[in-house]
């Protein structure tokens, strides 16, 4: 290759580069990585790209490429002699990296972008290219000095590539998990029950059956009134593990919070919508969602999407999805102190909530936020 042949990665390079300086700026942390111009940045994702098309022993490659030098990288494996960046050495190693967590280095070395080995640990706002598909790659960095977590900057689809809206202009009554994926990253505290939220909407996606996860308030009982009765599954006495790893706080218990979550996601799989409150009780799963005697079934709502360049607008409410995105317009319509998360199976994810700004049901797509 003479040179970057994925139109996308030149296209969108510069607005790349302004995001990590921006952040770069921001930050006062000396542990912050060097940000990347946009040549590198064009590079960077120009080679994820073609060797997501590659095939390794019949898979498609799973990879991270970390953009940090290898003096800044905390227990790194270093290979004596550094590689090209380049589609099929990527593809070569991916087998040996495929595990999350693990990154492959890259760096200008006498310079050429060369991966120089592994690391587990990267800084904050250090860039990370990860292949997650054929075509399909994720722009990201870390969050936070304490944090594992990764926010996305930019997602290539191919031919389509949507760019992360930085902050929540607008969004002031959206459901706190919409508020926390766009909360600007320098801004000092983390809410771990937020995270916990965001592990949901994760786990599932994961089980890729589709799925309902609806949060009322804890103490009030008015969602019954949406409830088909009798409810099958109901939980009794609620079930409140998840509740206690929250108050407990993330110290410890981070493989228990991991398991007891993928518990609750994996009864979203079941037919009917799990029901959770806000303190992270389980009260229900697989149950019906129906509209109270006199209230006015939900005709429209307002559909937007966190990235940049969207404008949200008004839809028929069929246009959201099947039942599973209907059902719960009209919930959150009638129970509007609730939300409710939407896993389709074909990975869409949607956040609906009633918004007193725009006086209607708002149907948020946040699946780019959960790749």
């Amino acid at each position: 290759m003479n040179g970057p042949l994925y139109p996308a990665a030149r296209l969108h390079a510069a607005r790349i580069e302004e995001h990590f300086a921006g952040h770069l700026a921001d930050a006062r942390s000396a542990s912050a990585a060097a940000g990347p111009d946009a040549r590198t940045i064009e590079a960077l994702v120009d080679a994820a790209f073609w060797a997501s098309l590659q095939r390794e022993e019949g898979y498609p490659p799973e990879i991270s490429l970390a953009f940090l030098p290898p003096d800044r990288a905390v227990r790194p494996m270093l290979l004596k002699d550094a590689l090209a960046l380049g589609p099929r050495a990527l593809a070569r190693l991916a087998p040996a990296v495929e595990r999350p967590g693990i990154h492959l280095g890259v760096w200008r070395l006498g310079g050429e972008l060369r991966v120089w080995g592994t690391t587990r640990a990267v800084p904050t706002f250090c860039m990370v290219v990860e292949v997650l598909g054929p075509g399909l790659l994720v722009v990201k960095h870390r969050t936070d000095e304490d944090s594992a977590k990764f926010r996305n900057v930019a997602v290539f689809a191919g031919e389509q590539v949507k760019l992360m809206r930085r902050g929540t202009p607008g969004l002031d009554d959206a459901p706190a998990l919409l508020r926390h994926l766009l909360a600007p990253e320098c801004s000092g505290s983390r809410d771990h029950a937020d995270d916990v939220l965001l592990r949901l909407a994760v786990s599932m996606r994961a089980h890729k059956r589709g799925g309902t996860l609806l949060v009322v308030p804890a103490g009030s009982e008015s969602w019954r009134e949406s409830i088909v009765r009798p409810i099958a599954y109901a939980v009794d006495p609620p079930f409140g593990e998840l509740a206690d790893l929250v108050r407990e706080g993330p110290a410890g218990h981070v493989v228990e919070l991991a398991r007891v979550v993928d518990e609750i996601a994996g009864l979203t799989a079941v037919d009917g919508a799990t029901l959770i409150n806000d303190g992270y009780e389980l009260l229900a799963f697989g149950v019906k969602i129906g509209r109270p005697d006199g209230r006015p079934r939900v005709e429209r709502v307002m559909l937007s999407e966190p990235v940049e360049g969207d404008r949200a607008e008004v839809v028929a409410a069929p246009q959201l999805g099947g039942t599973r995105h209907n059902s719960a317009a009209q919930f959150t319509q009638d129970q509007r102190d609730a939300f409710a998360m939407v896993a389709s199976q074909d990975g869409r994810f949607t956040l609906l909530a009633w918004s007193e700004g725009d006086a209607m049901v708002r149907a948020h797509r946040v699946e780019a936020l959960l790749l």
